[in-house]
């Protein structure tokens, strides 16, 4: 059971679709990331509706740890390696741009999400030495992000911590998944948008006009526009050749607020697979890792015992004064890239219909670039970053 049980969050309305409908938008997907698309196509005036075959706030929504984070997992060293260096500078700095708007987006719509802006610590691990997370911090000061590379005496008179070396960054966002998503389709639905669940999409046919969408409980929905945030979960006309799934693991303690460490700062390896941790508002402290490359749920959950096990025995190596024992436990997949960056925009040979895909651990910050994104192709806009995420990068 995810962590966020312990913490309510407000009710989203669904109702069930028994007729056949029509509107400008229609987002299949009810989780983060269709609730940040609602609400920002709402906002730009569209009329919008959103389907989801669980229900709101379901699927990946519910297992993320939420470290809302602008640093994406691939470091943009070796992001640079792999798409240029300028390439990589822009889409770390779209990134921070990211997290920056989401903070005032939750700010002007007064969305109580627990947010908390929050420093971040990139330890030295078995993919980079201190040397390299020398070079990592140069690199992205050069590109206009600050960072603060900290010695294993910086770092453990600073943190309390044992290690070689670290990264230190600063603004990113802890907050609470769930009640971020409610809040945002909230939103969406005062704008008139309209949630049916459960309902499933079976089929979409397309044409220069806009699109059919076909649903196994009968009824069809026309649109201008089709919008996939599915997750991992891909309809087959959405390629899938640099996507791949990963299985992860997480943990979360009682409450413990005196017990956290200074600045309760996000922690993250660099490492692989690496082990991730954030403080919640009340003191409980998060923990997530032991990835593993496969989707069998059934394979997935049956681990978790174990993967708790070791997640507890890493935070207890690494913060001895602690209460490292798991009060939840629970596991979850998603969906990620070769480069760790997102894949967002239109479906090739379709020009109506956009996909969201890719998110690695950036889950909430990739969201809302892709809220940007697509809201400005369905405005007949061009974003300057758009090939930066395009699905036939």
């Amino acid at each position: 059971m995810p962590v966020w049980s312990a913490y309510r969050s407000r009710t989203v309305p669904t109702d069930r679709l028994t007729r056949d409908i029509k509107t400008d938008v229609l987002i299949v997907g009810m989780g983060i990331s269709g609730a940040m698309m609602a609400e920002a196509l709402t906002r730009d005036g569209h009329s919008v509706a959103c389907i989801d075959r669980r229900g709101p706030l379901k699927g990946s929504t519910a297992a993320t740890t939420a470290l809302v984070q602008f640093e994406i997992d691939q470091p943009l060293v070796k992001l640079s390696r792999m798409i240029g260096h300028e390439a990589a500078r822009q889409a770390w700095r779209r990134s921070r741009l990211a997290v920056f708007n989401l903070k005032g987006r939750v700010e002007a719509l007064d969305l109580n999400c627990r947010m908390k802006s929050t420093w971040s610590l990139y330890l030295a691990g078995t993919s980079l030495g201190p040397s390299e997370l020398n070079r990592e911090a140069e690199a992205r000061r050069y590109a206009g992000i600050d960072a603060s590379y900290l010695t294993r005496q910086q770092l453990g008179d600073q943190f309390g911590i044992e290690r070689s070396a670290a990264i230190v960054s600063y603004d990113n966002l802890a907050l609470d998944p769930r009640k971020l998503t409610s809040g945002l389709l909230l939103a969406a639905l005062a704008r008139k948008a309209r949630f049916y669940a459960p309902v499933e999409a079976v089929s979409a046919e397309d044409n220069r006009l806009g699109v059919v969408v076909a649903t196994r409980e009968g009824p069809t929905i026309a649109a201008k526009h089709l919008v996939l945030t599915t997750g991992y979960e891909l309809l087959d006309m959405v390629p899938s050749a640099n996507h791949r799934v990963i299985s992860t693991w997480a943990m979360a303690t009682a409450p413990q607020p005196r017990r956290i460490w200074p600045h309760a700062a996000m922690i993250w390896e660099a490492s692989d697979p690496y082990l991730y941790l954030r403080a919640t508002s009340d003191g409980r402290v998060i923990c997530g890792g032991e990835d593993e490359e496969f989707i069998d749920e059934g394979r997935r959950d049956a681990l978790t015992l174990v993967k708790t096990d070791r997640l507890m025995k890493k935070l207890a190596e690494l913060f001895p004064q602690l209460d490292v024992r798991a009060e939840f436990a629970w596991s979850g997949s998603f969906g990620t890239t070769t480069t760790g960056l997102p894949i967002i925009g239109t479906v090739p040979h379709h020009p109506r219909i956009h996909a969201v895909m890719g998110y690695g651990g950036n889950g909430i910050t990739f969201s809302q670039i892709a809220s940007e994104l697509i809201s400005a192709t369905i405005a007949g806009e061009v974003d300057m970053d758009a090939g930066l995420f395009a699905l036939d990068q």
